[in-house]
């Protein structure tokens, strides 16, 4: 079994900071990629930011030079610090991790979601 424990969220006012954290866990023999996915009701689940095993970065352009994902590869974790935040970040956030199991599986996890209200 494999689990994602996101935590962070919560509620900031327009311009201020928060850090995700996602934590794998359990039958985990590596990790490719990793990332934070965002949605809002009614709309797809975008992908904000991805980060690769060699620390290789990709933002979506309504975040880049605001957003930073980062990870530590010995603690099997990913974070996102949120800087300079909007309204329009709003949404619940969620992590994603590519990863090859020790039975040899590879396959798409995913954490349970965590709230982000960016509200004055």
């Amino acid at each position: 079994q494999v689990q994602l424990v996101e935590s962070g969220g919560g509620l900031v006012q327009p311009g201020g900071s928060l850090r995700l954290s996602c934590a794998a866990s359990g039958s985990i023999l590596s990790i490719n990629a990793m990332a934070w996915l965002r949605q809002v009701p009614g709309k797809q689940r975008e992908v904000v930011a991805t980060i690769t095993s060699d620390g290789s970065t990709n933002y979506a352009d309504s975040v880049k030079g605001r957003f930073t994902i980062s990870r530590d590869n010995g603690k099997n974790t990913v974070y996102l610090q949120m800087n300079s935040l909007k309204p329009e970040d709003t949404a619940v956030y969620y992590c994603n991790a590519h990863l090859v199991t020790t039975y040899l599986t590879q396959s798409d996890y995913w954490g349970q979601g965590t709230q982000v209200t960016v509200s004055s």
